[in-house]
This record gives structure tokens, sequence and C-alpha cells, in this order.
């Protein structure tokens, strides 16, 4: 009988025993954390938690060798030491620690955010942040004028509910154009990172967990676009993920005016947008519209906007008496406001009248135009008599 010694004695102990508690495991697709291990026999019974972004402490109990797809994850680094992850009860002590040190939700008038931003903001960009904070529920309406850095300052409120762990989900709804923009603003500026809900997240996603995954649940921060919004299939998936009212949570909706109503009837029509946006506002607990051009001119509309932002204080169809109503939940400043007050060192549009020397007959601007008329006028006529394709493609052209 050879007396050398057996060699990977250690990787067999480990497949037959199973993951030490406190390890890290893959098991049915998903990350685990091991609370507890308990061999019996040639069995090992594991408790687990979920680490994954959309199961965040779920527990599954497994036996560690019926499972057809367990594996350890870096099983050579647990075993190698100091490097080994801590004991469930150190880590926890360091998260608390973690918890207790950040900024207490008593004081309102303490900020965080600005400080930890990679940003420096502007001094009138800290008054939505404090009106934001004066409130028990943020339901601002931050409607400075363009280039005033409207998102910068949503970005420090988000920040600041963060830091102060008010909000632990949030949706951001935005124009198309400017879906990945919000993105990339937040991720660089605020170190935040935010999923574009689209259709390809949608089925990478079906991809990883099955087609009857809803998208919603896999994450806790999105970007959206008003596009997808107004789709009922997708609604359907928000309305599950928040419920009838969802703690913590959190909505910025970009271009807010296009969710009011443009209607001079007494009693306003909600449009398609209108309606998606009035039935998952109610279920946020914090909402935050921000729009350049909050009133169309029609106060009924604009009633109807305020109503969905804070139900409590505004009613559709009763005209909002004035800025002393308005003043609680809405900023709203000029250029010409910030420059006055804030000093701020803004450009300032100047408009210099141009005298055209030549005849307005003769300009050539309006030759070039004339002339572009009368090529769309004998192109189309030349596709009066072609197919509908040859028409649409002629109409692109002329129209484009």
């Amino acid at each position: 009988m050879s007396t050398e010694p057996e060699l990977f004695t250690d990787a067999r102990d480990l497949t037959r025993s199973g993951p030490e508690r406190g390890s890290f495991v893959r098991v049915r697709q998903r990350r685990w954390m091991v609370e507890r291990a308990e061999p019996f026999d040639a069995l090992t019974a594991l408790d687990l938690a979920c680490v994954e972004d959309d199961a965040q402490g779920e527990r599954l109990s497994v036996i560690w060798e019926a499972e057809p797809d367990a594996s350890v994850i870096d099983a050579a680094r647990a075993r190698s030491g100091p490097l080994r992850p801590d004991p469930p009860e150190r880590f926890a002590a360091y998260l608390h620690a973690l918890r207790w040190g950040c900024v207490t939700a008593t004081d309102p008038t303490l900020f965080q955010a600005p400080l930890r931003a990679g940003i420096i903001p502007k001094s009138y960009q800290l008054e939505p942040l404090r009106k934001a904070l004066a409130l028990p529920r943020v339901n601002l309406f931050i409607a400075d004028d363009v280039g005033l850095g409207k998102t910068i300052e949503a970005g420090l409120v988000l920040h600041e509910l963060l830091l102060r762990h008010r909000v632990h989900r949030a949706v951001i709804a935005a124009p198309p154009s400017v879906v990945l923009q919000w993105r990339d603003e937040l991720r660089q500026r605020f170190g935040l990172d935010f999923t574009v809900y689209d259709r390809a997240f949608i089925l990478d996603q079906r991809r990883r967990r099955g087609f009857g995954v809803n998208p919603w649940t896999t994450r806790a921060f999105f970007v959206v676009s008003h596009a997808l919004l107004r789709d009922e299939d997708h609604l359907t998936g928000l309305r599950d993920w928040l419920g009838d009212f969802a703690s913590g949570s959190m909505l910025i909706l970009d271009e807010a005016h296009v969710a009011a109503p443009a209607s001079a009837s007494r009693y306003a029509v909600d449009t398609q947008i209108t309606r998606a946006v009035r039935d998952i506002a109610r279920r946020f607990e914090h909402r935050l519209f921000l729009s350049a051009t909050p009133h169309n001119g029609h106060s009924n509309s604009f009633s109807s906007l305020m109503h969905i932002l804070d139900p409590q204080r505004f009613t559709r169809g009763i005209d909002i008496s004035g800025p002393a109503q308005l003043a609680p939940v809405m900023v709203r400043r000029l250029k010409a406001d910030v420059r006055r007050f804030a000093n701020a060192s803004l450009p300032e549009r100047k408009l210099v009248e141009v005298a055209l020397d030549v005849a307005v007959d003769d300009a050539p601007e309006l030759q070039l135009a004339e002339r572009l008329a009368e090529y769309d006028d004998a192109l189309s006529a030349r596709a009066e008599g072609a197919d509908k394709r040859a028409r649409g493609l002629v109409r692109i052209a002329v129209e484009g």
C-alpha cells in the first residue's frame, strides 16, 4: 500500500462537504451567500441569501449535491485565507456603521449631495434642494429657465434623498432624445447607475431569467422614454412593481408639460400620456417634475398638471389662486432673475438688427427657396402616375 500523500485532498473535501458559511455560490442562475452550511451523511444542507439586485435578501434552502448547476464563486480566493469574505456578523457591523454615519434625516438644513457630487454647483442650484428637504414628501416642480441646470438640480435632490435613505428606487421619464444623456449625466456627475429601460433591456432580461420575468423587478433605478411610458404593455409591469403605493420610491418627470392636458374646456380632457402619468405618479412616494414651460396658457390644464404632482394641495378644474399657493412646491427662476440676485455669469442674449444691402426680391436666400419649390412641384407632378411606394418616396424627399 502506497504511503505517498494523496494529491488534491482539499479539492475533494470541498466537493464532498460543500461550501462553507460566508462563501458565495451560484445556484439556479443566481448568486447567493451561504448563511448556514450543515453536513449530514454524504450531503450538505445550505441556507442561502440572494445578493442579486432584484432579490436582495431573498432566502433559499437547498441540498448542495442535488443542484445541477451549483458552483462556488471564486473558490480559490475563498480558501486563500486573508482574502476570504468576512463573517456575516462582522460585515453586518460594518454595514450598520456606514448607515449610522450617513446624514441624519432630522436636519433638513445639512446638505451632503453637493459635497459628494462630481461638480461644483452654483448657489442658485441649491434652492430646489432646500425646498425639497423642507417637504414631508418631495412633491416639487422645478420650472427654471432653459440653461440653468434643471438636470443638476434634480440630481442633487435625488442624491440627497439616497444618502438619507429616503429613496430606494427611482424612475426617470424623459423624452427619447435625452434618455442616454440622463443616464450619462447621473453616472458622471453623481456616480448613480441608472438602467435604460428599452426593448433591448427587456429582451436581455428575458434571455437571462425567462420570458415571464417582469423587467422592472430586476433593477432599482431606471430611465425610460415618454414613448414607452405610454405603452400599456410596459405600464402593466411598472404597476406590478410599484403596487398601489411604493414607499421609498421617486418619479422624476422631465419635460413635465407633456403630461398636461391641452384643452381649453372647463374640465381638461386627459391625453394618453396624461392618463399614464396620472396613473403611475400616485404610486410613487416622491415626485419631481421638470419643465421650462410649465404653463400652456390654459389654467385648467395647469391645475390638472399640479394635481398630478400634489393631489393634496391642488384640484383639477380649480384655478390656482396665485404665486403664494405655488411657492411651497415650485421653483421658477428666469436667467434675468439669476443674474440679478445670484450674480451668476450667464451669457446674455442680445438681438442685433442686420440690414440687407440687396433688394428683397434679389436676395439669394429667396431665389434658392423659389427654385426649390419649383423642383418639388415638378417632382410631385412626375410621380402622379407612379405606384404607391414611389409616391411615398417622393413625398419623403419633398417634405424632408
